[in-house]
């Protein structure tokens, strides 16, 4: 347990290290020597010349319909996109065709530990990736956490965000200005709230060790070890089932969160960043906020499976997610954020006032990076989830 202990706090410091000041600093960071860079040119007019396809797993909304369009008509490379709601949904995808069938997934910076002992990724030939082009602290992820058995890079950044609280700014006000998970259980707000079942039970968790239904530290002391982990999570279980009568809403994906602010009568909800400030850039009253017991952050990466075919068209979806000009204006779109260097220069001023709203104060220092998860951690997480689903 010392070394998933160790990778855990690894994940940490580098996600707090690329987030603790502002926005500008985060995307524009350093960038690393351009060794890499100087290979790339030649590899990638290669690729553009290719008029193949690209199978592609990925997160709903991460690819808008004019990103997917500009990628086309600049390569010649169709994408076929396949949308997902959930890293279990990748997994289980890719351990049913035995990695077969996709080019790219999209796998989440945490579940390295769960993807280790699979063997269905292969690594990428870094030669062929201009990784100087993105935030170093979040390519420090793939190199500390995804080198499997030393065989070289698994995974690579591609869209970071995190998981906070949602309104409607016309029905609903936090008291004080600043959310809570605990709103989103609260008696006041009863049957006009959502959340993803795992995660809104982990943020009730952290509001737990606030008002001293558990000790702090508790929620984050549960990844070492199955051990400690079940009485921590069977106390969060019990006092979820408990107030369960007040969510209306259980989602999975992005549109369902945005279904249920817009239509489905839900005021207050726990949600990922992109979907409610899709909306309120699209001029819906709608608002997203890190809670006062700090917003939940991920980093979403690319990854290849053991069955990836086209591998020149899987470098030039690469090299394209990595031009500041398209992740830029893929973030007006998705409402998520890029690390690559200088995206924002290209991401319209909604996004920027946005995001400063979201992020107030210390927010951004105040992150809660999602620790690795082991397998048993996992398993033990989906134990207690599906007793409060069926509760």
């Amino acid at each position: 347990m010392a070394n998933e202990t160790m990778k855990n706090k690894s994940t940490r410091k580098l996600l707090l290290a690329a987030s603790a000041l502002n926005r500008r600093s985060f995307v524009k960071g350093t960038a690393a020597a351009g060794a890499i860079a100087a290979a790339g040119p030649a590899y990638i007019n290669n690729a553009l010349a290719s008029s193949g396809e690209v199978n592609v797993l990925m997160w709903s909304d991460y690819l808008p319909a004019d990103y997917i369009k500009n990628f086309e008509a600049k390569t010649g490379i169709k994408i076929n996109f396949t949308g997902i709601g959930s890293n279990e949904e990748i997994i289980n995808k890719l351990k049913a065709n035995k990695g077969q069938g996709f080019d790219i997934i999209s796998p989440t910076n945490n579940r390295n530990l769960q993807w280790a002992p699979l063997e269905l990724l292969q690594p990428f030939d870094m030669g062929k990736v201009a990784i100087d082009k993105v935030n170093p602290a979040m390519s420090k992820i793939g190199t500390d956490g995804w080198n499997f058995k030393g065989k070289g890079v698994h995974w690579l950044p591609h869209i970071w965000g995190t998981e906070g609280i949602a309104w409607r700014t016309d029905l609903w006000a936090p008291e004080g200005g600043v959310p809570s998970y605990g709103d989103v259980w609260a008696d006041a707000n009863a049957g006009k709230t959502m959340g993803r079942p795992h995660s809104m039970m982990l943020g009730a968790g952290l509001y737990m060790e606030t008002i001293g239904e558990l000790e702090k530290g508790d929620v984050w002391k549960a990844y070492t070890s199955e051990a400690a982990m079940r009485p921590i999570w069977q106390k969060i279980t019990d006092w979820c089932i408990a107030r369960k009568k007040n969510i209306k809403i259980l989602w999975n994906d992005a549109d369902s969160q945005k279904n249920a602010l817009l239509k489905e009568g839900v005021i207050v909800g726990q949600a990922w960043d992109g979907p409610p400030l899709s909306l309120k850039g699209a001029g819906e009253p709608v608002q997203y906020q890190a809670p006062k017991e700090g917003s939940m952050a991920w980093v979403d990466g690319m990854a290849m499976p053991i069955g990836a075919v086209n591998k020149e068209e899987i470098y030039a979806f690469i090299d394209y997610a990595y031009g500041a000009e398209p992740a830029g204006k893929a973030i007006d779109k998705h409402g998520y954020n890029s690390p690559v260097l200088g995206a924002d220069k290209f991401a319209g001023s909604v996004y920027k006032k946005n995001f400063a709203e979201a992020y107030p104060g210390d927010a951004l220092a105040n992150l809660n990076p999602w620790p690795a998860e082991a397998p048993w951690y996992a398993a033990v997480r989906t134990e207690y989830r599906n007793k409060f689903v069926s509760a």
